[in-house]
């Protein structure tokens, strides 16, 4: 089966899709790529159907396993194979789903529906609500696995991975993120790269923009964004948009709330089971009494060499450190051995770590962070 890369655009299906764009957008709206920073939105190449690159640092990138066949069948199971990677309610963002990036895996995006509206809003204000919205690291080549395809500014860096999924983080914030990745083979396609980072340089000044962006790996336009062909004024479509937002909130949250926190809470409790079934292997933990049993397993004030166990004032600490990236981190196993304190989370993803790295000397705990194949590890001296 051929993995959806980025496809690759001939001259002939170039030159039909400028022709189709300066001919047919005349009557709705401007053409051309256009890029949306804050209140800024600034033409980036006149050619191509219109296209509107939006700041990634609003949009997470992630890619998910989704093995049914068929869109409509993935869309239904988008919320519950993604709800686990998110920190935000699931009712709260907008889901869209990408390109196929390997076998049953496909990209998806996840932004927050307030942003979301203000950009429709602003593409609308410019006679632009018939353009494609497209996170800007997408923009750049996907690379080969296992490397970095990079765009290094003044003041922000953006990053497309080989798995197809991409990132931005503040300049100073790069070389974290790469060394947290492992430092990955790093091509530059923007300013030049720190020696030890830099792997080589990415021809792409040759090609235009908007040909780069011609067939996105992701369109944010889909589900109650989505590009539609009517006659109502723009000003009708962003009252029936909050419309539609206010019934979707109301009735959402009213419908879910119990459900969720149900959810919720049974999720905390097979973590907790999981966590507890990794410390101590033989416990008891099919009784409904589980704070209970949980309690009765705590050690003793004091017990332990030199005083308290020192496991828990370093899981604490480093927990709270963690604790504004709410679901983000899905930790797998905690240990301690010899004095070392490991943390291990379910995730590659290169983005996360340097996240949880920020996290730590932001909560003023010294801990290491390495990502491995099998995922990302804390490591602390428990002191």
């Amino acid at each position: 089966m051929a993995l959806a890369r980025d496809t690759s655009i001939t001259a002939e299906a170039w030159e039909n899709a400028s022709a189709r764009a300066r001919s047919s957008n005349g009557g709705s709206g401007p053409a051309g790529v256009w890029t949306l920073d804050g209140d800024a939105l600034t033409a980036a190449d006149e050619d191509g159907p219109a296209t509107v690159l939006v700041p990634t640092e609003a949009v997470r990138l992630v890619a998910v396993d989704l093995p049914v066949a068929g869109r409509a069948k993935r869309l239904a199971a988008l919320p519950f194979a993604i709800e686990d990677m998110i920190a935000e309610p699931i009712e709260s963002v907008h889901l869209a789903l990408g390109a196929e990036i390997a076998p049953k895996r496909f990209l998806v995006g996840v932004v927050r529906h307030d942003r979301m509206a203000e950009w429709i809003a602003r593409l609308e204000d410019a006679r632009l609500d018939h353009a494609a919205l497209v996170p800007d690291a997408l923009a750049l080549p996907r690379p080969g696995e296992g490397e970095w395809a990079v765009e290094l500014g003044t003041t922000r860096a953006l990053v497309r991975a080989g798995d197809g999924t991409g990132f931005a983080v503040p300049a100073p914030m790069l070389r974290t993120a790469w060394e947290a990745a492992g430092r990955p083979r790093a091509i530059a396609y923007g300013a030049p790269l720190p020696e030890d980072m830099a792997a080589g340089t990415g021809a792409i000044a040759a090609e235009p923009l908007a040909r780069r962006v011609l067939n996105p790996a992701l369109d944010l336009r889909q589900g109650l964004y989505a590009r539609r062909r009517s006659a109502v004024p723009g000003f009708g479509r962003r009252l029936a948009m909050i419309a539609g937002l206010g019934l979707l909130a109301h009735t959402g949250i009213a419908a879910a709330d119990t459900l969720m926190l149900q959810r919720i809470a049974d999720r905390r409790a097979d973590d907790l089971k999981t966590l507890v079934a990794t410390m101590a292997p033989g416990a008891n933990l099919a009784g409904e009494d589980l704070a209970g049993t949980i309690a009765d397993m705590l050690p003793p004030a004091g017990a332990g060499a030199g005083g308290a166990d020192p496991f828990l004032p370093v899981a604490a600490r480093i927990s709270t450190a963690l604790a504004p990236l709410g679901g983000t981190v899905p930790v797998k196993a905690m240990t301690l051995a010899d004095g070392i304190f490991t943390m291990a989370i379910d995730s590659t993803d290169p983005a996360l770590a340097a996240r949880i790295n920020a996290a730590l000397r932001e909560g003023g705990v010294e801990a290491k962070v390495a990502t491995a194949a099998d995922g990302i590890r804390i490591t602390a001296e428990a002191a």
